[in-house]
């Protein structure tokens, strides 16, 4: 009997979420046009229900002179592909935070990127300390194709929760939901429930349309 088809397939990675495919490099995705960097009016600003009811803001000198954090994590697109073990150095969300706090009731955050581009998120996944605001990539500075000057790295979520060219943080009281969400994503966006498009929520898993 000649042998099968599968006793020669390579077992699936275990850190492969279901539905996912290893990846060698790193596909060019994302919605709408590049932005034009402009270093002098850049800033990064943290607004909606702080703790002190006021806005702030860094400059990308003053963002770049924060601490910074390296993690190691895996990226996980719903369009089905993986890339594992990346690194990522940037700074902490939970550094954010710390500098900015939001005020008691905050329960959500929404992350805005050039153009309009938003992503949701619950505070608990934000304050995670995977979460990073991410400059650089394998040891390589971000090129503007993958979100220089910064973008957000969310492990645990697909990728559409990680806005590239990301320009404020805006701490909410309650959930809303963000571009893709609108536009029947996942509220959750969970790659290990294979949480990938509304039509799949649950009662409780996202604001009411």
């Amino acid at each position: 009997m000649g042998q099968t088809e599968h006793a020669s397939a390579e077992p699936a990675d275990p850190r492969l979420p279901p539905g996912q495919r290893l990846q060698r490099g790193w596909p060019v995705l994302h919605y709408g046009p590049v932005p034009r960097f402009k270093p002098l009016t850049w800033d990064l600003q943290v607004f909606g229900a702080t703790a002190s009811a006021e806005k702030h803001s860094w400059s990308f000198e003053e963002f770049h002179a924060l601490p910074r954090v390296t993690v190691r994590a895996d990226f996980h697109c719903v369009t089905r592909f993986s890339m594992l073990d990346n690194e990522w150095s940037g700074v902490a969300a939970r550094t954010l935070l710390d500098l900015v706090p939001p005020d008691e009731r905050v329960t959500h955050v929404m992350v805005w990127a050039e153009f309009g581009y938003s992503a949701n998120l619950p505070l608990a996944e934000f304050a995670d300390g995977s979460t990073v605001f991410a400059t650089h990539h394998d040891g390589e500075p971000l090129t503007v194709e993958h979100g220089f000057p910064v973008r957000l790295v969310v492990p645990g979520r697909y990728a559409w929760k990680g806005p590239k060219w990301v320009r404020a943080i805006e701490y909410m009281r309650a959930d809303r939901r963000g571009f893709w969400e609108e536009r029947g994503y996942h509220n959750l966006a969970d790659p290990w429930a294979e949480k990938r498009y509304s039509y799949q929520e649950e009662p409780g898993d996202g604001p009411l349309r």
